[in-house]
């Protein structure tokens, strides 16, 4: 017997479908947005991972090169105007310093010394282009190119461009002694430091890295020609309006350090955000070059590339 189509049977087909189509919208604008807020969570953690190596490296570099006393002079912002300049510019002559540096010996021997760096509270402008105020206040238990001296640093008031910096900095000399050929070695720990933001944004962060020197052992005289590789880690959590990150981040290519540039000039970063799965799409990568003396570099989250500004 042949059937007869009832318009019921239709309305209940093309409402099913309907609702059908809604679902599958739902569903891939919900994924949409969750791969969103999950690209947002790891570019903010590989960010403030960057921001912070970048800043503490910075302090490195101005520790060593305060003074043949306690390091090397010539380096940070004792240094000459930066020779490969930012963005491959060239710089000339030293700057005007628009700082002052207090050094005060804390015992009736040579060490240990204390030396402050008062960038004053108008703004001091570096040649690397960096604004610093406030205090960077370091004590030595011996001139830093010899094993075993360690520099331990902290701040008072002190900020780069608008960010103000906390926490501890501390450089140890972990070279072993009398090697053939010459070695040096320099070992990182930053405890506790914050970073924090005028509108409230702010990074917590904890690293530990070691630092071997791969050129120019044989120019002691001549600092700015040593190159360095840096390995090891960190973890931190960062606050980026509301939204609360933690991660960590690990070396995966160990990153070239150069007394010449104001940059990390190359290396790769692996940042899993805590509790991420080992092979979650959302472990960003922070690619800080291929070498070249500037300051940018490249966050892969997801096989999607992001360029960043690091300061």
């Amino acid at each position: 017997m042949k059937q007869r189509f009832q318009p019921a049977q239709f309305l209940t087909l093309l409402l099913f479908f309907g609702l059908l189509m809604i679902f599958s919208c739902v569903r891939e604008q919900s994924q949409s947005s969750m791969d969103a807020q999950e690209t947002e969570a790891s570019m903010a953690s590989s960010e403030s991972d960057g921001e912070a190596e970048t800043v503490f490296s910075s302090v490195f570099d101005d520790v060593m090169g305060t003074s043949d006393e306690v390091g090397m002079q010539g380096i940070g912002v004792f240094g000459l105007a930066n020779a490969t300049g930012i963005n491959g510019g060239s710089g000339t002559g030293r700057p005007t310093a628009c700082f002052t540096v207090t050094v005060t010996h804390l015992s009736s021997n040579l060490f240990p010394i204390r030396v402050v760096i008062d960038f004053g509270t108008a703004g001091c402008i570096g040649s690397d282009g960096r604004t610093r105020k406030g205090k960077v206040i370091t004590e030595y238990t011996g001139r830093l190119i010899f094993p075993g001296s360690v520099a331990t640093t902290t701040f008072d008031g002190f900020y780069v461009y608008d960010i103000h910096v906390e926490g501890t900095h501390r450089v140890s000399n972990t070279s072993t002694p009398g090697t053939t050929p010459i070695s040096r070695q320099f070992t990182f720990d930053v405890i506790n430091a914050k970073l924090s933001r005028p509108n409230g944004n702010y990074t917590e962060w904890n690293s530990h890295k070691v630092a071997t020197q791969i050129e120019g052992l044989l120019t002691p005289d001549y600092p700015r020609d040593d190159i360095f590789r840096i390995e090891g880690s960190a973890h931190g959590r960062s606050l980026r309006g509301n939204l609360l990150t933690a991660w960590e981040s690990v070396i995966t290519e160990p990153l070239i350090k150069k007394f010449s540039c104001h940059w990390i000039t190359k290396g790769r970063v692996r940042i899993t955000r805590v509790n991420s799965s080992a092979n979650s799409p959302w472990i960003a990568v922070l690619d800080f070059g291929n070498g070249d003396c500037d300051n940018q570099a490249v966050i892969t989250i997801n096989g999607t590339p992001h360029q960043i500004t690091l300061h």
